[in-house]
């Protein structure tokens, strides 16, 4: 009978359901004891045979961050592949791997995740200016040299006319996340700064896409060039094509009116790649975009870029899971 070794994060409460009792863990082994942990607590959970190493759980276990020009995505994967947290800090370019690395430890912290834990790390990013400064906080914070997306990275991407280097990381890890759980044809859009839309053929061939500019871009140049227009955010209760206040005028223009671009894109793109085409839409305004959207059966994912990530860290690090 093989004798097995679970390794935890710390736990910070317990829970008693049906009969399923979780104590505290503390960071370490427990030998030989299987450990229940309700779905909704799981932090970190690694089973291997006793007589593997113990650095092996550790160095599965996975730091993502995706970095654009507003937010930066943080996310922890632990050694089955499984999303731990996400979580979301502003993006400057001043600020220093000091700032960042406290910024992140905090976050780690927060959700009970120990640094010793984590074994490698990944980041993209559309800011030049963040390489240094994120890179060096992963180092100060894991003693680990992180991948970089970019020049130099497999990851396994076909691109048509170009190397998956010459288009922005961004798509890249889009394009990876969405082929390996949705499969091809495909269709991305990722409501950021910009709104980007990345179509996949049915072969899984990145063949391009479309740059728009995105939902606060838009309000902020409709608040920055007409005297009468203040600043607005698109978050509220829902809205109406038709209203006389001036502010709901301008989050329904820029809401809906990016709904009916979504839906026209959608037609538009099906056009090329096939009708089956699925749709996926993320980011961080994606889900204030899709409710008004026509186009039926469009998935909205969060972890998107993540999930891709994690897929080129695997294909660079010769990870595999236990």
């Amino acid at each position: 009978m093989n004798i097995y070794t679970y390794y935890c994060i710390t736990v910070t409460k317990k829970y008693t359901k049906e009969g399923a009792f979780c104590a505290k863990i503390v960071y370490g082994y427990e030998i030989g004891a299987a450990v229940l942990i309700p779905a909704e607590r799981r932090i970190i959970i690694h089973k291997a045979k006793q007589n593997q190493a113990f650095s092996r759980g550790v160095s599965d276990t996975v730091f993502a961050i995706d970095a654009g020009n507003t937010n930066i995505v943080l996310g922890v994967f632990d050694g089955r592949g499984e999303l731990c947290f996400t979580a979301r800090i502003l993006s400057d370019p001043l600020m220093t791997s000091d700032q960042y690395a406290g910024q992140i430890a905090a976050i780690l912290d927060l959700y009970g995740v120990k640094r010793g834990s984590v074994g490698g790390s990944i980041i993209s990013t559309v800011v030049p200016a963040l390489v240094r400064s994120l890179s060096g906080a992963a180092r100060l914070l894991f003693g680990v040299e992180p991948l970089i997306v970019g020049k130099g990275t497999d990851c396994g991407l076909k691109v048509k006319g170009l190397k998956p280097e010459d288009i922005g990381a961004d798509l890249v890890c889009g394009a990876v996340g969405g082929i390996k759980k949705y499969g091809a044809p495909l269709v991305i859009f990722d409501f950021g700064t910009a709104t980007t839309v990345s179509a996949i053929d049915k072969d899984g061939v990145f063949i391009g896409g479309s740059i728009i500019p995105g939902v606060m871009i838009s309000l902020r140049a409709l608040s920055s060039s007409a005297a009468l227009l203040s600043d607005v955010s698109p978050e509220g209760e829902e809205v109406s094509p038709i209203s006389l206040d001036t502010a709901e005028c301008m989050r329904a223009g820029s809401l809906i009116g990016s709904a009916c671009m979504m839906d026209g894109m959608i037609s538009r793109f099906k056009e090329r790649i096939g009708e089956n085409a699925k749709v996926v839409a993320t980011g961080g305004l994606a889900g204030l975009v899709v409710r008004y959207c026509r186009t039926e059966g469009i998935i909205k994912d969060d972890r998107l870029l993540l999930d891709g990530l994690y897929e080129i860290y695997k294909l660079n690090k010769g990870f595999y899971n236990i």
